[in-house]
């Protein structure tokens, strides 16, 4: 603070006499000028603090000198104080003016602020439709993929169905085939003892007890085939019956489930949009009287 009542009194005249203020410096940053936003007004001047200086020079050595710098009291006739100025009274005129200025200021805030709330509005709607497109768009594409991918299981099990029948298919023709074989063999061998019988009686009985003895084994044999064929037979109609009602109940549960996804989905979106409704009610502003 010293510093800076030395350097002003330095800067001032030194001749004592004139009472001029203090000029700023032409470095100094200076505070910006503010319009003013109503009518100017008649401002007193303000009360000038002068300090009076006294500087003794001394030269202390070849080439130097010293200055003593002296500060004291103003001395002197105080600078005449003007009148002040009366107050000017406001007019009815004036105050209608400012009171009807006030009042399309006050509109043109609500009207600002209604066009917020509209424009805000309005956002939340776009948002709720765009939501809602992209929700009907998700249900749709789920849809489409669930009923092609049914499609396809159903493609998939008509398919296994059909090769299980063509495998079952081919093998009763197998079956059938080895019965005539058989038959066919046991003519044969009907009319090789015939035969036999014909040209060797001798050996007959013998030749016809080996052979009813054949024959007995061949007719268990064939017992035991078909025994064997027809348990098969009821094992694979079991095991078709019962792939087929696990796919049904697959197909079931995967219609409960893709059903459960999309209630909990359209859930989630219903609370999505009260939480944007109740949010938007929230921070609305309250409607001025």
């Amino acid at each position: 603070m010293l510093i800076g009542l030395v350097r002003d009194s330095v800067m001032q005249c030194f001749c004592h006499s004139c009472r001029a203020p203090v000029l700023p410096a032409a470095h100094r940053r200076s505070a910006p000028v503010k319009k003013p936003l109503g009518k100017p007004r008649t401002k007193q001047p303000k009360k000038v603090k002068f300090i009076t200086t006294e500087i003794r020079c001394q030269e202390m050595s070849k080439g130097g000198l010293a200055y003593e710098v002296i500060l004291a009291e103003p001395v002197g006739v105080p600078a005449p104080r003007r009148p002040d100025s009366p107050e000017k009274t406001p007019s009815v005129e004036e105050i209608q003016e400012k009171l009807k200025a006030a009042e399309e200021r006050r509109r043109s805030l609500e009207a600002s602020r209604m066009a917020a709330i509209a424009q805000k509005m309005a956002r939340i709607e776009e948002a709720s439709r765009i939501r809602m497109e992209q929700t009907n768009s998700f249900i749709s594409t789920t849809k489409e993929a669930l009923d092609a991918k049914m499609e396809t299981h159903e493609e998939k099990r008509e398919a296994y169905i059909n090769e299980l029948r063509a495998r079952l298919k081919d093998h009763l023709e197998g079956v059938e085939k080895t019965r005539l074989t058989l038959e066919q063999q046991t003519a044969e061998v009907y009319k090789a003892i015939e035969e036999k019988m014909a040209t060797a009686a001798d050996k007959r009985d013998e030749n016809i007890k080996k052979m009813l003895e054949r024959l007995r084994e061949h007719e268990e044999q064939v017992k035991k085939v078909r025994a064997g064929n027809q348990e098969r037979f009821q094992q694979l109609e079991a095991a078709i019956q019962d792939k087929l009602q696990h796919a049904a109940d697959r197909r079931v549960q995967l219609e409960a489930e893709q059903k459960e996804k999309l209630r909990n989905y359209e859930r989630r979106a219903e609370l999505v949009r009260q939480n944007k409704s109740a949010r938007a009610d929230s921070d609305a502003p309250p409607a001025s009287g």
